[in-house]
């Protein structure tokens, strides 16, 4: 990408993002549900410092909170030391491999894509090196489609728990990658699929699962069908950034 690029996306920053914010609030107006209730998280994937660093200030000017999500560990350890003057909080949402954890932990305050009791066991061992738990969601693949990430949704709950009883992490729901169809009532199905695990997951009442509330689902394309079904994070790349 040229600099030339780069100032052109740096320029459109405020009013993408006052365009996502604004149908954020609409969703939520028609959902019944305050704006409060969702969190934007900006996809940062491939995007230059630049303009993830204009992004940043341009979310401070305005309402809401605003995280930003990796799903590389290379671009996270590149990125985040150079934006510590600006305070964002990360968050990894892409499948994180064992021996990238010691990378990553330094610089996220939620692994949103546990898929195994080993990844968990494997981030347990290193927060006592933090000074409080780490928050982290159970990614589940509710469409099934092999190319995505995710356990399994009938074996969701019994991950759920047990990372919930685990020293050290925080478990605050759950999140998925919707599914990949034009269809919209089958994302929807996986939506509300997800929303009925994660309250499966506060009804079991086993321990640690008292904050599990959030659910991260929807992206550029479909935040208004993930916040018709219950999201409370959605994950927007494209919308504020542009395309790749």
């Amino acid at each position: 990408m040229t600099d030339e690029q780069h100032d052109e996306r740096i320029a459109a920053l405020d009013r993408r993002l006052a365009e996502v914010r604004e149908r954020v609030r609409r969703a939520c107006a028609a959902a019944g549900r305050p704006e409060r209730d969702v969190t934007l998280l900006l996809a940062s994937k491939a995007q230059p410092l630049p303009v993830v660093r204009a992004a940043v200030e341009a979310s401070a000017r305005t309402p809401g909170p605003v995280l930003l999500g990796e799903n590389r560990v290379q671009e996270l350890v590149a990125k985040a030391p150079a934006l510590l003057d600006l305070g964002p909080a990360w968050h990894f949402i892409g499948p994180l491999q064992s021996n990238k954890v010691n990378a990553a932990l330094p610089w996220v305050s939620c692994v949103e894509s546990l898929a195994s009791l080993e990844l968990a066991h494997r981030l347990a061992a290193r927060v006592p090196d933090r000074s409080a738990p780490l928050d982290v969601m159970v990614q589940v693949n509710v469409s099934g489609e092999p190319t995505k990430s995710g356990v399994a949704p009938d074996d969701a709950l019994a991950l759920a728990r047990d990372v919930a009883a685990i020293d050290g992490l925080r478990l605050v729901g759950l999140m998925t990658v919707g599914a990949r169809s034009d269809d919209e009532a089958v994302v929807a199905s996986g939506y509300d699929r997800l929303r009925s695990l994660r309250d499966e997951v506060l009804a079991s009442g086993a321990p640690g699962t008292a904050s599990a509330v959030g659910l991260s689902m929807g992206m550029s394309g479909d935040l208004e069908l993930a916040i018709a079904h219950g999201a409370t994070v959605v994950r927007i790349g494209s919308a504020v950034f542009g395309g790749r």
